[in-house]
């Protein structure tokens, strides 16, 4: 490919029209560029601003994820897919937030489970934060995409404070294990009853599988399910991840029940199934979704009200 290219630079009149000259080295720019703010010089961003008003944040956690998994599995889970996608779709993404809010993997003190969360306050605080120097910088559409479905709970309060005051486009992409299986079912091999798709189970093994497998110590579990939490008595069961209690087939309250008490050993499923080759089909599928939903996102008109971001110190 390179030699034609050299070629055909070297054809008529030394290139010497306006035109010629401009459209070679922006090929060669988009081949080379950077996609990842934290490894861009400003030059880079405000090209990017140029050409696009979207960038992608990938949000993961630091939580236990059963004995065979790392505390990196939801990390994983998103920010494989926001590099694919962002290169899909021509956008640049910020790296990886890594900690979430997990409050329920925490384990007892003392036990240590590897969990770092944020109170939801100050997570809401730093989407917030992160969102609106974003904003600041020129960007009209902030699409966080989380891997750690539990973030889910918590960020609607920034979301629409961003939306309010700014006029600015913002969303949560789900790349979690519980959106997965709708995604990817041709995929997927576990059956309802081994709750495909849940925590540390098939799509989470094999994620990690895919991005490391020395981290992935299937030695160390086997299959294991949800149960009620024992001091709710008999007539109470619980499914998959669930934050609700079932009472006569219903699911009746919404109970913050920490991770351990309905799963013994942090695990809910059968990562047995895993296999690094599933887990490199996630992360394209996932990739592939995403940018699309970006390619649709870049027809969307937004007009950002109020882009300065003066109340940035306290």
């Amino acid at each position: 490919m390179a030699k034609p290219s050299n070629e055909k630079n070297k054809t008529p009149a030394k290139r010497t029209d306006k035109k010629a000259t401009t459209t070679a080295p922006k090929k060669k720019a988009r081949e080379d560029r950077v996609y990842n703010l934290y490894h861009c010089g400003y030059l880079e961003v405000r090209e990017w601003l140029k050409e696009t008003d979207i960038i992608l944040v990938p949000l993961g956690s630091c939580e236990q994820h059963g004995r065979h998994l790392p505390v990196c599995t939801d990390g994983v889970a998103t920010e494989i897919p926001v590099q694919r996608a962002a290169r899909l779709a021509q956008v640049p993404h910020t790296p990886l937030i890594w900690f979430g809010y997990s409050p329920q993997h925490l384990h007892s003190a003392g036990t240590g489970s590897g969990t770092i969360t944020l109170r939801a306050e100050i997570y809401q605080n730093v989407l917030y934060d992160v969102a609106r120097c974003l904003i600041h910088n020129g960007f009209n559409k902030i699409v966080f995409a989380t891997g750690h479905t539990s973030n889910m709970k918590v960020v609607d309060p920034a979301l629409r404070a961003l939306r309010y005051e700014t006029g600015a486009f913002v969303c949560v992409f789900r790349n979690d294990a519980e959106a997965a299986p709708a995604m990817m079912p041709d995929i997927l091999e576990n059956p309802p009853e081994e709750t495909p798709g849940w925590h540390g189970s098939e799509i989470e093994t094999s994620e990690v599988l895919a991005f490391n497998k020395d981290l992935v110590h299937l030695e160390r579990t086997d299959k294991d399910f949800t149960h009620a939490p024992k001091w709710l008595g008999k007539k109470f069961t619980k499914v998959n991840g669930s934050p609700y209690v079932i009472y006569k087939g219903m699911d009746v309250a919404w109970v913050p029940m920490d991770h351990q008490e309905y799963s013994d050993t942090g695990l809910i499923g059968n990562p047995f199934r895993a296999t690094a080759e599933k887990g490199e089909l996630l992360f394209q599928r996932k990739a592939e979704i995403l940018a699309e939903f970006l390619e649709e996102l870049k027809k969307v008109k937004v007009t950002v009200k109020n882009r300065s971001y003066d109340r940035r110190t306290f």
